[in-house]
Formats: structure tokens, sequence, C-alpha cells
């Protein structure tokens, strides 16, 4: 089950490890996506903790550690094509993979239905 935070990101966990990636609404207020700086594999982000920035034409955000864990993977088709997260921010537009510290962490964040309420949809 995917889950989201109110700061519009989501994870989603699968087997061992969770993905996290930026909504579809977020991206849609960021625009076109021209750079992203992703984590470092083996880095141990705490739950809040910034983990990458997303640039756009209209902007740069912070991207931040829905819960707490080592970054095991980062989607590197994202360095060449970060369009991929305008086109496909909640499949093949993911950041980055997670191992938990905690799963617990989870049962904090949203649901779908509360995040598209947050969101007005």
């Amino acid at each position: 089950m995917k889950k989201y935070t109110d700061q519009h990101e989501w994870v989603l966990f699968e087997n061992d490890v969770v993905v996290v990636g930026i909504t579809d609404h977020a991206q849609h207020q960021l625009g076109d996506v021209v750079y992203l700086d992703l984590p470092t594999i083996g880095k141990h982000l705490a739950q809040g903790e910034e983990a990458a920035v997303v640039e756009s034409v209209k902007a740069a955000s912070e991207v931040y550690s829905p819960i707490s864990g080592q970054v095991v993977e980062i989607n590197s088709a994202l360095q060449s094509t970060p369009g991929l997260i305008n086109s496909a921010a909640e499949s093949d537009g993911w950041f980055f993979k997670l191992r938990p510290s905690s799963l617990a962490e989870m049962d904090k964040l949203m649901d779908e239905d509360a995040y598209k309420e947050l969101v007005g949809e």
C-alpha cells in the first residue's frame, strides 16, 4: 500500500525495501523538472531528513525521507532523463529505495484518501 507525507512524498513497501518519490500533485506544482540531486547509496536517512533536491524551471524544492532507513538504490535513469518525474511521478519517476529502520514509521503517514483531502482532490 502506498502512503503519503504532507510534504508530497510517497512511499511504497516492496519486498524488504521502500520506494520513495514525489507525488503527481508535487510535480505539477514544480513544472518541468530539469535537475535532480539524489542521496548517495549507503547513506542513512532519518524520517523527515532532507534526502534530495529537485530543480525545475520554476523553483528548487527539497525532498524529505518519509521514513528512516539506509539508501540501497537510486533511480539513475532520472539523472539523464529528469522529465520522468513529470511523466511518471508515482511509478518510473521514483527517486530512491530505502531499507527501513522501522516500518512502524509508515503508520504515521497518510493513506491515499487522506492525501487527496490534503491537496483538495
